[in-house]
């Protein structure tokens, strides 16, 4: 007999919350910008500054200064390199792929709402979560802390806000919830350590998939 969850969906970042995508990101970004005559930045570097989508992730990683033609143009060729590697050393995170398959015994929908390229999430959701609705950047409807492409989720799975999660591990993740007028859970195990999470909208940082299920159930 299947237990009475406290939620109908679980809406996910997908970027360090199931998916360890740091490695493919950062190397790419690497690169391009060597390629181009750049400075190139370390793994922990690059764990402060995703979160808020490629261009602004390019954006960062280049010189302070640099002309807003030169980013967009860095900008692109990062966008397109990535497109044709997203996933050479990314994995799901242990215990990922097990929360997903327990959500769905227990009737409870799961989505994957990402600042990535929406083709780009896609394919990786449907490489490692395949059956699971993801939801990423259109470049039409405003990315996430803006709550538009929660509400689309959650118009998707036929879901009302009051009955939704958003689990996320930023402090992006944790604006879009308190945005879109969602429950929060922060998790600890992605790219914001969990103090500067505590200091920038979390309640609380989940140290694991179990506790994360223990909140939703």
């Amino acid at each position: 007999m299947c237990k009475t969850m406290k939620y109908q969906a679980v809406l996910f970042d997908m970027d360090g919350t199931l998916l360890n995508t740091l490695g493919d990101i950062g190397g790419t970004l690497n690169v391009v910008l060597e390629a181009n005559g750049y400075p190139t930045h370390t793994m922990a570097e690059y764990r402060k500054m995703v979160g808020n989508g490629a261009r602004r992730l390019t954006k960062d990683a280049l010189p302070a200064g640099t002309p807003e033609d030169e980013v967009e143009r860095v900008y692109l060729l990062y966008r397109d390199y990535y497109r044709d590697h997203p996933c050479s050393v990314t994995v799901p995170y242990e215990g990922a792929v097990e929360l997903l398959d327990k959500l769905h015994q227990n009737g409870v929908a799961a989505a994957v709402v990402s600042n990535k390229p929406d083709a780009t999430a896609k394919e990786l959701g449907e490489k490692f979560f395949p059956g699971v609705l993801t939801v990423g950047d259109d470049g039409v409807h405003p990315r996430k802390p803006a709550p538009d492409n929660v509400y689309r989720t959650l118009e998707q799975l036929g879901v009302d806000r009051s009955h939704a999660l958003y689990v996320g591990d930023s402090e992006v993740d944790a604006a879009t919830a308190k945005n879109a007028g969602l429950d929060a859970a922060i998790v600890g195990w992605g790219y914001r350590d969990p103090d500067f999470l505590l200091q920038h909208g979390a309640a609380e940082v989940l140290e694991s998939f179990d506790q994360l299920l223990e909140k939703i159930i």
